[in-house]
């Protein structure tokens, strides 16, 4: 088989997900999304009480015998989720009862490390038809980063911007694919058994890749994670077997207009902030020498040195340092601590390490 040269960026790949994989090339792509089938149980679950089956699934379309024959099949397509994530990539895999537990051992065992469980929890579950169980009402997603090492990507403040100010939680309340999103076939059938809704794969997205990167989902079924990566300007490498999952895929994604780029700039969290020693700001001109800095309730008043430092009488040194002592206090972290008057107003300097490197621009 001729092996790709160049990672097919922005396609939707028809064929089996571990073979395409094969063909891709190492430490390329950001992140990946994954939502595999969910193993053998599940047939049994998806009938009515007549032994109907529900609206969408076919026969065919968990095709496992046993756990085993399942586990094999997961250890490869991880394998190769492993070998072709970045360094500081992450992967996000989906599933139900019947499968996230086993899938959750198979990626320890691979070397993923574990960096959340989260519940989404469904505000429209499918009903238990027959009875016997409760009501399954939710799906555990796994969110991993390649190894114990990597620095991974997390839009911290995005995510808190999103939730009213608040930190995300990891449970997520989100409703089913439904109405106008949901594809059907041509008898009014649910074309796929699983689509998931686009909220899901936003909020996946938004938290832990940039414009720009990389996204697989070697299952990507009708082509959620396709049409989310292209509104949020992500490039995206689909894979899916099934040539009527592929087709309605291609036709949902040439639907997607991308997002202006200016829409899609992220709250900056403090990993971001740029590490600039105070000494550089005075150089700068930003707070040149003489510069009154004070506390935000104006109690102590303290003089910018041109060498960086800061005086309060006869106490001279770093910001954080005199900033611990007219507090008493072990330690402190002068950037958030210490305030500048501008137009009328006192502004933490924590804000100014933001600033272009020419303060004229």
């Amino acid at each position: 088989m001729e092996l790709v040269r160049e990672l097919p960026l922005d396609q939707v790949l028809l064929g089996d997900a571990v073979r395409v994989m094969r063909m891709l090339p190492a430490a390329s792509v950001h992140c990946v999304f994954a939502d595999p089938p969910y193993n053998l149980q599940l047939r049994g679950e998806l009938r009515r009480p007549d032994d109907s089956l529900v609206d969408g699934v076919d026969e065919a379309w968990d095709r496992f015998t046993d756990f085993a024959t399942y586990d094999a099949f997961t250890r490869e397509w991880l394998g190769e989720c492993r070998r072709l994530l970045r360094k500081d990539g992450t992967l996000w895999v989906i599933g139900s009862y019947h499968n996230i537990f086993r899938i959750g051992a198979i990626l320890q065992d691979l070397g993923f490390w574990v960096l959340n469980d989260i519940i989404w929890r469904k505000a429209n579950p499918m009903p238990n038809f027959r009875g016997r169980r409760f009501t399954n009402a939710h799906e555990t997603l796994i969110w991993a980063a390649r190894g114990q090492d990597s620095r991974h990507r997390f839009n911290y403040q995005a995510m808190k911007a999103m939730n009213d100010d608040i930190q995300m939680r990891s449970d997520w309340f989100i409703p089913l694919c439904t109405g106008a999103e949901r594809l059907r076939n041509a008898h009014g059938l649910k074309l796929h058994p699983t689509q998931k809704p686009e909220a899901l794969l936003h909020r996946i997205l938004l938290a832990s890749t940039a414009p720009g990167d990389i996204v697989l989902d070697p299952f990507l079924g009708t082509g959620t994670t396709a049409a989310v990566a292209r509104r949020l300007r992500r490039h995206y490498i689909g894979i899916e077997r099934h040539p009527a999952y592929v087709e309605a895929a291609l036709g949902r994604v040439r639907r997607v207009r991308p997002a202006a780029a200016e829409a899609l700039a992220v709250t900056a969290g403090r990993r971001e902030v740029p590490r600039v020693p105070f000494g550089s700001l005075v150089e700068r001109g930003v707070l040149p020498p003489g510069t009154r800095l004070t506390d935000r309730n104006r109690r102590v008043e303290a003089v910018v040195v041109a060498d960086g430092t800061i005086r309060v009488g006869p106490l001279q040194g770093s910001i954080h340092k005199v900033g611990a002592e007219v507090q008493h206090a072990p330690a402190c972290n002068g950037w958030l601590f210490w305030h500048v008057e501008r137009d009328g107003a006192l502004v933490a300097i924590d804000g100014l390490r933001i600033l272009p490197a020419d303060p004229t621009e």
